[in-house]
């Protein structure tokens, strides 16, 4: 808590670089198709107005389809294209059979942040917005989505045309160093070059890149340019759709969007990378644990440095292993985490909501990330949910904190007498009751309270 401030001066972007306000104007007039089906979908498809979905999935229903087609003017292909674009960029959530708008539709034309955030949601999911072509192998597909950042990041750093040949060059380059750092072994005819070429210092960049495909898939370390090369086709062209680079006639080249995007997660990764703890090259749980000292905006950055680094769903699913631990701080940690990651995290966050630890941490998730004032997302929680929680968190500061927070932290149960909340916290079966009590009862200067939490404690402690 007594950490200096940084003093790390804001850092800038590379020269030439448009306004954020000209960037958040092209990322409108990119996703205007978008933003106009979902605010359709607001007007007609809200609670009790219509079924938006086909089979409670998040694809339209063919009825729905041509009903947005005839009432906007599109073809029902041109809805679906523009719908699934919304979703990918937070305008539009879809719940069940149910639709309803993002946080980001209500701020579309007043907060540019908002529009640059869900512009970059829909980049880091570019290989999600055009899936790729058939007739290739699962694993090349996600061994060139890793790739990608590294290319990516190369036509950024080059701020101008590249040649296809060389970025097919740089691309087989670090799918052959993913397929090492995998420790494939290729049992064909040995070549006289090295058997462990140098795996690549730089990080993976973009939290859309799926994990790593099974070794067993590809035929050896070597990758092999000609099945790489339509794939490379696929990935650009796809980047161009989403509006991240132009390609044509042979090159590539970032559009202002694109190379600002980059240039952001670039800076994010230098960032963790210059941090005391190291954190970007820190698994899950050790990232959390360097994050508990930082004040909530240091820590943030931290999270979104972290995130950066990694595929957002093996990110998640690190975050949400976490937080199944034993340390209830890194518990909340998790849940912070996964709050900077947003829209993507949330059918994972879904999936866990009924597991007793992550209840209520995924309930006030959820309950915020359906727009409800953080100050009052708790009202979602069971009384009994909510005393659990008090429990959990008393444990985080039991274990991490100072015995004044702890007798602070009896001012925020839900329950109006201490002898309330002794009767709840006996009744809810939290695995650490007894020594939360505990460490009450030793903090609180109260020698009468103090014996009625010790006594609370025994009897949990006895089952009495």
């Amino acid at each position: 808590m007594n950490q200096q401030r940084s003093r790390r001066p804001a850092p800038r972007p590379p020269e030439g670089t448009p306004a954020p306000a000209e960037l958040a104007r092209m990322a409108r007039s990119g996703l205007a198709g978008a933003a106009r089906v979902a605010r359709w979908a607001d007007a007609a498809l809200g609670p009790g107005r219509g079924s938006a979905t086909a089979a409670g999935q998040a694809i339209l229903s063919d009825a729905t389809a041509e009903w947005a087609a005839d009432e906007l003017g599109l073809t029902p292909a041109q809805v679906r294209a523009d719908w699934d674009t919304a979703r990918l960029a937070g305008l539009v959530e879809v719940h069940g059979d149910t639709a309803r708008p993002g946080w980001r539709l209500r701020a579309w034309n007043r907060d540019d942040s908002a529009v640059l955030r869900g512009w970059v949601a829909l980049f880091d999911a570019w290989s999600l917005a055009h899936p790729e072509p058939e007739g290739h192998e699962p694993a090349a597909v996600s061994e060139v989505v890793s790739a990608m950042p590294q290319v990516l990041s190369f036509l950024q750093l080059s701020a101008g045309p590249v040649p296809v040949p060389q970025l097919l060059d740089l691309l087989q380059q670090r799918v052959t160093e993913l397929r090492t750092e995998r420790c494939e072994v290729d049992y064909g005819p040995r070549s006289s070059g090295p058997a462990h070429p140098e795996p690549s210092p730089e990080p993976r960049l973009g939290p859309a890149a799926p994990a790593l495909a099974p070794a067993s898939a590809p035929t050896g370390p070597g990758a092999d340019a000609a099945a790489l090369a339509p794939l490379l086709d696929w990935a650009l062209r796809a980047l161009a759709a989403v509006g991240a680079l132009t390609y044509g006639e042979g090159q590539a080249t970032l559009t202002p969007l694109g190379s600002w995007a980059v240039w952001v997660k670039l800076e994010q990764i230098c960032v963790a990378a210059q941090s005391p703890a190291g954190n970007i090259e820190q698994g899950a749980e050790d990232m959390l644990r360097g994050c508990a000292q930082l004040r909530p905006n240091a820590a943030r950055a931290e999270y979104r440095a972290w995130l950066a680094a990694r595929p957002v769903g093996s990110a998640v699913t690190e975050l949400l292993d976490a937080a199944r631990g034993e340390d209830a701080l890194l518990r909340g940690l998790a849940f912070e985490a996964l709050r900077v990651v947003g829209a993507p995290a949330e059918p994972e966050v879904r999936a866990v909501h009924d597991e007793p630890t992550l209840r209520p941490y995924a309930l006030l998730w959820l309950a915020e990330h359906d727009g409800a004032d953080p100050e009052e997302a708790h009202e979602v929680l069971t009384r009994s949910e909510a005393t659990w929680l008090w429990v959990d968190t008393a444990a985080a500061v039991a274990d991490h904190g100072e015995a004044p927070l702890l007798v602070r932290h009896l001012e925020s149960a839900v329950q109006p007498t201490v002898p309330a909340l002794l009767n709840e916290v006996r009744a809810v079966g939290h695995p650490r009751t007894v020594q939360v009590l505990v460490a009450l009862a030793a903090a609180h200067p109260d020698p009468a309270l103090a014996k009625a939490v010790r006594r609370a404690a025994f009897q949990v402690h006895t089952g009495s």
